[in-house]
């Protein structure tokens, strides 16, 4: 059976981050996204993958090359347009001869959560099988109402809360016989002008075709769509991978839990690291910095003298100047915090942190959230960022200057000065 793999979306409620970078490419725990996904698929004992491309495709091309180092067969397939999953699922057929595996390539999952979708779709031969996820805010995805626990009645999308027939979700891993290309080729364009996987499963379902539910564990399934679901992925991953210890860990430095130290990597005496905690090749950390659980630390990066780190994605060749704390952020790829730079992660009211997302404000529901810089920010010394503000790719924030609201990219921001000439 092959895999095929949607990967083209383009990630806009990320920004900044997806700016720079498909969705699918941001690391977790040292890894992409979508390596994670492959991963979990091979696990599944499927070794043939199509991946569907489009924004900066080029990036997962590059990585990912014929996928021999990885222990999978690859294939790349372009989506012109981004019209939707149907339209991405409808492009494959060429490619496509038999009964094949879909997943959406921005989610984590188990290598044993597609199996239970697996075993289902060879025990009943469906048109269609799918996996359902019990989830608290129904009202976020396509619920599907099921019949004896198994038999799919209907999908409903984004219901409102008091209106969902269930709290069970669409997984975006399916099992699908080759007849959902002729059912995809009769679906109509929803409002946004886009075909959709399920307005062609519901085809089945008006057709009397069998189209049945495996339900997978909450724990064994991640969505991520918002920039505060990625620290979570991060945990998710670091809480499950087998940790080693590879670099040069200086006398004077205090590993606690589970922590990967890669190889070339350097942790100066007086570092304090608690785990699950990841730090990748030739990075350099301390002296006396205190590194807390489920941080993520990437290739190249420098943390200077009596730093901390909380909760956080720092991606790779990033600077951070001595006595700075970065808690319960996301740091782009190049950037150069100044010393002293402190983002800020809790409210003085003590409320949930809000972000905008997509040109509106979201409550993010932590009560704990940093900020996000895209790529190649730089900051002066004792730069503030107040919770939840997001910073564009390639832009300064001078010394001295509290972000109270989200900034741009390109951009230079400075404090703004008034000296009066005085004499003695």
């Amino acid at each position: 059976m092959k895999a095929v793999v949607l990967a083209a979306g383009e990630g806009v409620r990320l920004q900044p981050i997806t700016l720079t970078r498909p969705k699918h490419m941001i690391k977790v725990g040292g890894k992409p996204l979508l390596e994670h996904c492959l991963n979990a698929i091979k696990a599944s004992g499927i070794n043939e993958v199509l991946i569907v491309i489009h924004h900066v495709g080029n990036v997962i091309r590059d990585y990912f090359g014929d996928g021999k180092k990885f222990g999978l067969q690859v294939e790349y397939l372009e989506q012109k347009e981004v019209l939707g999953t149907g339209n991405a699922v409808g492009t494959v057929e060429p490619y496509v001869k038999d009964d094949f595996l879909l997943v959406y390539g921005d989610l984590l999952f188990s290598g044993e959560a597609i199996e239970k979708v697996l075993n289902l779709h060879k025990k009943e031969k469906a048109a269609a099988v799918m996996a359902v996820v019990p989830v608290e805010s129904p009202e976020n995805y396509g619920i599907v109402e099921l019949e004896n626990d198994e038999k799919v009645m209907r999908i409903v999308e984004k219901p409102k809360r008091d209106e969902a027939p269930t709290n069970l979700a669409n997984a975006g891993i399916y099992v699908f016989s080759t007849e959902i290309f002729e059912k995809i080729r009769k679906t109509e364009a929803s409002v946004r002008g886009e075909f959709e996987i399920t307005d062609a499963v519901s085809l089945f379902l008006k057709e009397g075709k069998k189209v049945l539910a495996a339900e997978i564990p909450r724990g064994g399934w991640m969505d991520i769509g918002r920039p505060w679901d990625l620290l979570e992925a991060n945990s998710w991953v670091l809480k499950r991978m087998k940790h080693r210890v590879l670099g040069n860990i200086e006398d004077g430095a205090h590993l606690i839990g589970p922590v990967t130290v890669a190889e070339n990597a350097r942790i100066r005496s007086g570092a304090y690291i608690e785990g699950p905690a990841f730090i990748d090749e030739e990075s350099d950390v301390g002296p006396n910095c205190y590194i807390r659980p489920h941080t993520s630390i990437g290739k190249r990066v420098r943390i200077g003298n009596a730093c901390e780190i909380k909760n956080s994605i720092i991606m790779d060749n990033v600077h951070i100047g001595h006595l700075s704390y970065v808690g319960d952020s996301i740091i782009g790829e190049n950037c150069n915090l100044g010393a002293g730079t402190i983002t800020a992660n809790y409210r003085l009211d003590g409320k949930t942190v809000k972000m905008m997302v997509k040109g509106e404000v979201v409550d993010s529901g932590k009560r704990k959230l940093g900020a996000i810089l895209g790529d190649n920010v730089k900051t002066g010394i004792n730069a503030l960022f107040m919770p939840g503000v997001k910073v564009g790719v390639n832009s300064w924030v001078g010394p001295n200057l509290t972000v109270t609201r989200d900034l741009p990219s390109n951009k230079i921001f400075l404090a703004k000065q008034n000296v009066k000439s005085r004499s003695f």
